[in-house]
């Protein structure tokens, strides 16, 4: 088994054991909306970093998801554990309706697009009277931090192994790999680049949406704002391109180093929140210009450049060696 995963388990491990060590309340909150971020940064990456395509649409699906919750437990009376998996496949049936137009767009316009899709939806949040509108909705309470705390451990630490599986193990990794480095050649070796990248677009929404539902009932009060504003992708988008896009571990890091900062900031800082926009921009800014693969792309390349140049004074011993001998 390789370094890389051996860490994850360890990781793992001691997120596990947070809450049976640490009975801070407060801090167990700060790990658990951490882990939220983690997902939001993976999920995110499956369509921009796997298949090409930045969606900035990307929190409509996580409001979608916390509305759906809300909307089913309070209006319909139904169990947590009922409407969670009907908020996954609300915000996978938008993804499938939006992605079919959408998705035949390429660049800055399928960007735009997935915008004014989840601009479009905010408004929708906002005038109707069974969303609250502006006032929001209130979930019913249940005040048990380890139990979210769990609760959003296992379902990122299955998303994570889903994408990692399906991404990294499985053909479908090879064919979004393939579309967004040249979507005509993989045209021509018989594969449907448009359904190929409404699959990932889905992919993409499904756990966003089971995310945001969580989060519903975790929040316990959800409104346009929250769930359905421009920060949720925002803060999504910095994460996964600071730690490195085309990756599952790069915006996982790149999630835990900006929530820390963002936590920081609003806890010392929070008469300055136009300056934490600013930041997020300035990161990306800086990403792009300095860190084109991200934070996990530039060390890990770093340390293949090394080891390859270990190496290479070896490999050219054993060939001038055998030059002498001939």
């Amino acid at each position: 088994m390789s370094r890389k995963y051996l860490l994850l388990i360890l990781a793992f491990g001691i997120l596990l054991a947070v809450p049976s060590v640490i009975h801070d309340t407060f801090f167990l909150r700060i790990v658990t909306e951490a882990i939220l971020w983690i997902g939001l940064a993976i999920s995110w990456d499956v369509l921009a970093g796997y298949t090409g395509y930045l969606n900035f649409g990307h929190g409509a699906f996580f409001g979608i998801g916390a509305y759906t919750t809300a909307l089913l437990m309070k209006l319909c009376g139904w169990p947590f554990f009922l409407a969670l998996p009907v908020a996954g496949v609300a915000a996978g049936i938008v993804a499938l309706i939006a992605g079919i137009p959408t998705l035949r767009l390429k660049g800055a316009y399928f960007a735009i697009a997935t915008w004014a899709l989840s601009r479009a939806i905010q408004q929708v949040a906002l005038v109707m009277d069974i969303t609250g509108g502006p006032d929001g909705m209130r979930l019913p309470s249940f005040l048990h931090p380890e139990f979210f705390y769990y609760l959003m451990l296992g379902a990122v630490v299955a998303i994570f192994a889903l994408y990692w599986f399906l991404l990294e193990k499985a053909p479908f990794g090879l064919k979004v790999k393939a579309i967004r480095e040249d979507d005509q050649s993989a045209m021509s070796l018989g594969l449907n680049p448009t359904w190929i990248k409404l699959q990932a677009f889905i992919l993409s929404a499904v756990p966003t949406g089971i995310l945001g539902a969580i989060y519903a009932y975790w929040i316990t009060y959800i409104d346009p704002a929250s769930v359905l504003g421009d920060l949720v992708t925002d803060q999504a988008v910095v994460m996964a391109v600071f730690g490195g896009l085309g990756t599952l571990i790069g915006p996982a890091i790149g999630a835990i180093i900006i929530f820390l900062f963002k936590t920081y900031f609003w806890a010392y800082l929070s008469d300055y929140q136009v300056l934490y926009l600013i930041i997020l921009g300035g990161v990306i800014a800086a990403s792009v210009v300095f860190l084109p693969n991200g934070l996990w792309g530039t060390v890990t390349g770093y340390l293949q450049t090394r080891k390859a140049l270990k190496q290479e004074p070896v490999s050219q011993g054993k060939t001038d060696k055998g030059a002498q001998h001939v």
